[in-house]
């Protein structure tokens, strides 16, 4: 109802690390949205207690030896009643990962209390529209990525980005104006994206389809694809083909 208080969570806290985890347990004190039943220290104690506790939301590490938490999170995907997932890590490289095992956020450590309560209140809203914690879209590709913005992580749609360039060990992902890096390789985002949307146009950069206006030839041998926003990407031999292919030619 529109008028009940929000829901209170039975959250169980996942991390190797005692400093770490005393200060979650500190920041869950002082939430009225939570309430903590218990701790575990490795991804095997984890599945115990999940089991034991029936948790609605887990406070869940990712690297921890043994069992890690994305394998906690594997291992619990297809339980019919399985927690809600909030990743706390000091990584932002499994943010992608994250998407797959449809974690409802991912938050960065230090933990800020303002940070956890937005990530809390996600989960309240999931779980009072009776939805699933995570993706829903009936879809093997990725509908939205988590990317580093100054001390947090933010969902990016995937419809939203324009073009993405790589940079080394990472992907700038352009979305209007703005544009953010992800600890990616180009050929996994590739993999990842709806090639219905996407078009990769060489080997350093993916367009999003319906951003490029037209096509052109530089008389030199060379093709580049002009986008909506003026920019040119130059067209790689090995992609010259299905590139075309947009144009009917």
């Amino acid at each position: 109802m529109a008028n009940d208080p929000p829901r209170v969570l039975r959250t169980l806290i996942v991390d190797d690390e005692p400093l770490a985890a005393e200060r979650l347990q500190i920041l869950c004190a002082a939430n009225p949205a939570i309430d903590l039943i218990g701790t575990a220290g490795d991804g095997d104690a984890a599945l115990r207690m999940v089991e034991a506790l029936q948790p609605d939301l887990l406070l869940l590490d990712i690297a921890m030896p043994g069992l890690d938490g994305m394998g906690v999170a594997r291992a619990l995907a297809d339980k019919p009643k399985r927690p809600a997932i909030i990743f706390c890590t000091a990584f932002d490289r499994f943010a992608v990962e994250a998407f797959d095992v449809a974690a409802v956020d991912y938050v960065l450590k230090p933990v800020a209390p303002d940070r956890l309560t937005r990530a809390v209140e996600r989960v309240q809203g999931a779980l009072d529209a009776g939805e699933t914690a995570g993706p829903t879209a009936d879809t093997d590709f990725a509908t939205e990525f988590w990317v580093p913005h100054r001390s947090e992580m933010i969902r990016i749609a995937a419809i939203d980005i324009d073009r993405i360039d790589a940079e080394r060990d990472y992907m700038r992902l352009h979305v209007g104006p703005r544009s953010y890096l992800l600890h990616h390789t180009i050929g996994e985002l590739e993999r990842r994206l709806d090639p219905e949307r996407f078009i990769r146009l060489h080997r350093s950069t993916i367009v999003r389809r319906d951003r490029i206006a037209k096509l052109v030839h530089d008389g030199m041998g060379a093709w580049h694809a002009v986008l909506a926003d003026g920019a040119e990407v130059r067209i790689g031999r090995t992609y010259l083909a299905p590139a075309r292919a947009i144009a009917g030619r």
